[in-house]
């Protein structure tokens, strides 16, 4: 299943470019040619990336993403402004709303296309962390804190099964359903394919998503992973 880029534009001729170029390159495009129209989109098709122009009519890129970053779900989805307005006020105020990046219009695809795959390529380099950070840990160590630590919370159930868990004393109690969703956000899944994997829908992975945010003191799925890293949450992947 390829991954999800909403491109927002008013221009027709740059929303296309992109579009062509990148589902060329292999992911699948959602076009939208404002902040607002965009907006709706987002919510609806879960993407992995947003591409969006500043200048807008409706609603600006600022305003957009502004919205997007308050949504918990949403917090981490890496976000690329395509924009004239590039004054250090300007990139001040994108970082500022949540940005990852600024492109000078105009740009290189090609270039556009590097910074796509690198902002993308996040969640593996996460995983290539937590692969280490659990190889340094032997098997005797996970038994013995399963055995010494035998938390009715069901992380705690998986470490006594044998199935690569080994939850810290001070973990949060998860849910089974949470610690589902949290196995399949490591692995860089959005909400509607994590919904897909467990058949719920959106709004519901949305919650559960919310509540590992809560449990875990987490203001951003980045953190979330990070945590989960850290307290032996998920198991290697």
């Amino acid at each position: 299943m390829p991954l999800t880029i909403l491109v927002a534009d008013d221009d027709f001729a740059t929303r296309l470019s992109i579009t062509d170029y990148l589902e060329i390159t292999g992911y699948s495009v959602i076009p939208a040619e404002n902040g607002k129209e965009a907006l709706g989109l987002v919510q609806e098709f879960q993407p992995h990336l947003i591409v969006t122009d500043i200048t807008m009519p409706e609603m600006d890129g600022y305003e957009f993403v502004r919205r997007v970053r308050t949504r918990p779900a949403f917090r981490l989805l890496p976000v690329i402004f395509l924009t004239e307005r590039t004054s250090t006020e300007e990139r001040i105020r994108g970082y500022q709303m949540g940005c990852d990046n600024f492109l000078a219009k105009p740009f290189e695809l090609q270039v556009l296309g590097v910074v796509i795959r690198s902002l993308l390529d996040r969640y593996a380099l996460i995983a290539q962390a937590s692969s280490r950070s659990e190889s340094e840990s032997t098997s005797t160590e996970a038994r013995h804190r399963a055995t010494n630590h035998p938390e009715s919370d069901f992380s705690t159930k998986k470490s006594e099964t044998g199935d690569g868990y080994s939850p810290r004393p001070n973990s949060p109690n998860l849910t089974q359903r949470e610690q589902q969703v949290l196995d399949l956000l490591t692995e860089g899944l959005s909400n509607i394919q994590i919904g897909d994997r467990l058949h719920l829908s959106p709004r519901t992975i949305e919650k559960h998503v919310s509540s590992l945010f809560r449990k875990t003191e987490s203001s951003n799925r980045t953190e979330l992973v990070r945590f989960a890293m850290e307290h032996h949450l998920v198991s290697n992947w």
